[in-house]
């Protein structure tokens, strides 16, 4: 398994972590996803271990909490062998301070977690959305308390815009408080918004890249194709709700250069689609997901080889769309405003 740096860190992760959405499936909106139980938990940890697979991302509000207690049983006895990500913010009850990332939020939040999770620290801490009505300064020295308590050992962001990325370096930096080190955002061959400003902001400051829903919200598997019935699964199921709107020919036409390339590699699609993202650059970790142990294989496979160069540059044709302003009247500028990947 090879293994990164995060970001300006000295941690090295493997480039693959199991995230765990699936993990519990409770509420309807995450009912969709999965409904993994510990026992089955507990099998996945196991693949993954015997992969070198030892990162496991999970997020208070997933399922309520409950997927963070199935991860916490899946792991217990074994802390010492895994890195554990979770997030805090979103919101996990009905009272006004129920969310956010103010010090009373996030200090309840982080509790929280670390019973569920069975242990007195993680490894990242992420702010899963950015809190404008919260100052900076609050959160970011809320985080620098918990790195210097032992509870947290890195810090890192997700869903942020550039801005508000860019804002918390710098606080962190004029405060002298503990930075962020990883941003974990969407990114797929269907979804390639993020190469715009955030792929740019990573290399520049030094983030490295957890990338979630590689898979283009599930859509990435080969169950969906030109002129055929859409096969059960996720999306079928109704699992695509909160996800990104994608045009069907885009899909499809990205799908039909997975499938040819999957044939030339004897690959699976999910396999080309994942390894198409570690070549990305920033790209440090891919969270992949998984409803069963054959899935996980699937998407394991991705990883201890790598796609041509003309394979690559297949599949950054298919799924290349013009970018929205200013991005796409900066390439007039390249020569003095270089961007990592030609969109």
């Amino acid at each position: 398994m090879e293994h990164r740096i995060l970001g300006r860190s000295g941690l090295k992760v493997p480039v693959l972590s199991l995230g765990t959405a699936t993990f519990a499936g409770k509420g309807d909106f995450f009912g969709k996803w999965g409904a993994t139980d510990v026992e089955q938990a507990k099998k996945l940890v196991d693949i993954c271990l015997e992969a070198g697979v030892n990162f496991f991302d999970t997020a208070d509000v997933y399922s309520t909490g409950a997927a963070e207690s199935v991860l916490g049983e899946a792991i217990r006895g074994r802390r010492s062998e895994v890195l554990l990500s979770t997030k805090g913010s979103f919101s996990m009850g009905s009272g006004p301070n129920d969310k956010g990332s103010s010090r009373f939020h996030l200090t309840r939040a982080l509790e929280a977690s670390l019973k569920r999770l069975g242990t007195d620290y993680v490894d990242v801490y992420f702010m899963h959305g950015f809190d404008a009505l919260t100052p900076v300064e609050e959160t970011l020295s809320t985080l620098d308390d918990f790195v210097r308590q032992g509870k947290v050992r890195y810090l890192g962001c997700s869903n942020f815009s550039g801005w508000h990325v860019m804002k918390a370096l710098a606080a962190s930096e004029r405060l002298g408080l503990a930075r962020y080190v990883s941003y974990q955002g969407y990114y797929s061959l269907i979804g390639r918004d993020y190469e715009w400003e955030l792929m740019p902001l990573a290399l520049d400051q030094g983030l490295g890249t957890m990338v979630w829903s590689p898979l283009g919200w599930g859509r990435l598997t080969g169950k969906i194709r030109r002129g055929e019935p859409m096969q059960a699964g996720r999306i079928s199921a109704g699992g695509a709700s909160g996800g990104p709107e994608v045009d069907d020919e885009l899909l499809y036409d990205v799908v039909d250069v997975l499938a040819a390339i999957a044939e030339e590699t004897d690959k699976t699609i999910t396999a080309v689609a994942l390894n198409w993202l570690l070549q990305r650059p920033s790209v440090a970790n891919v969270v992949i997901g998984a409803r069963d142990e054959n899935q996980l294989r699937q998407n394991l496979s991705a990883v201890g080889w790598n796609l041509t160069t003309e394979q690559v540059a297949r599949l950054d044709a298919v799924s290349q769309r013009t970018p929205m302003y200013p991005y796409w009247h900066q390439r007039d500028f390249d020569e003095r405003n270089p961007k990592p990947t030609r969109w």
